[in-house]
């Protein structure tokens, strides 16, 4: 899905600050489980635990990821710890866009970004409405891609914490215009397609995904 370059560059926002404890701010790099801003238990796939990304304890497991040949729409192929670590470092200063892991049970299974567009270069792609509500999404593990079900189960999940805010009208993306799987992915999900826009680092397809139309599990 998306890169995460657009979301490491975003405009400035109006200060750093860190994750409260009531987002479920992460412990030192050896303090076990942190706590999940979001827990759900999915029939037949696990328990599905959604952390804050911690940028000193998780750097080379992210590292390991966006530099795989699959993940090369993420944009990070070339990235080294050190550069993964700056990112996400960043990223957690700000208040407008937060990085997250996915656990399966215990093991960690994908990269969850979100984001707030009117913070966000692509804010000047395309008309931002109130609500709009940006995520990334890349898969973990490259067996848990082939698992049939799976990224539908964690559709679900993210889906269900993001719209668990009630003032999130409308899910945006924005893939790599290249990235013809990830787009067929997110149009069965019921995202629509929008226009193609000129980002620094991609041409993106636009797509979203308005509040009405995601039926949950009840």
């Amino acid at each position: 899905m998306p890169t995460p370059t657009t979301a490491a560059t975003p405009r400035p926002a109006t200060g750093p600050a860190a994750p409260t404890a009531a987002e479920g701010a992460a412990p030192g790099p050896h303090r076990g489980r942190r706590a999940p801003v979001h827990e759900q238990t999915v029939g037949g796939f696990g328990t599905v635990r959604i952390v804050p990304v911690d940028p000193e304890r998780d750097a080379g497991l992210l590292h390991g990821w966006v530099t795989e040949e699959r993940a090369r729409f993420w944009g990070m192929g070339d990235a080294d710890r050190e550069r993964v670590l700056e990112i996400y470092s960043y990223l957690d200063s700000l208040t407008t866009h937060h990085a997250y892991l996915v656990y399966r049970d215990d093991t960690p299974v994908a990269l969850f970004q979100t984001y707030l567009p009117e913070a966000d270069p692509i804010g000047d792609h395309y008309d931002v409405r109130p609500g709009d509500f940006g995520v990334h999404l890349l898969i973990g593990p490259a067996d848990g891609a082939r698992e049939p079900g799976f990224t539908g189960a964690l559709l679900t999940v993210f889906l269900t914490f993001v719209l668990a805010d009630p003032a999130r009208k409308r899910i945006v993306i924005e893939p790599d215009a290249r990235n013809e799987k990830a787009i067929a992915r997110v149009v069965r999900a019921g995202f629509t397609l929008g226009p193609q826009i000129d980002l620094p680092e991609k041409r993106a397809q636009l797509a979203f995904l308005e509040r009405e139309r995601v039926v949950l599990p009840g």
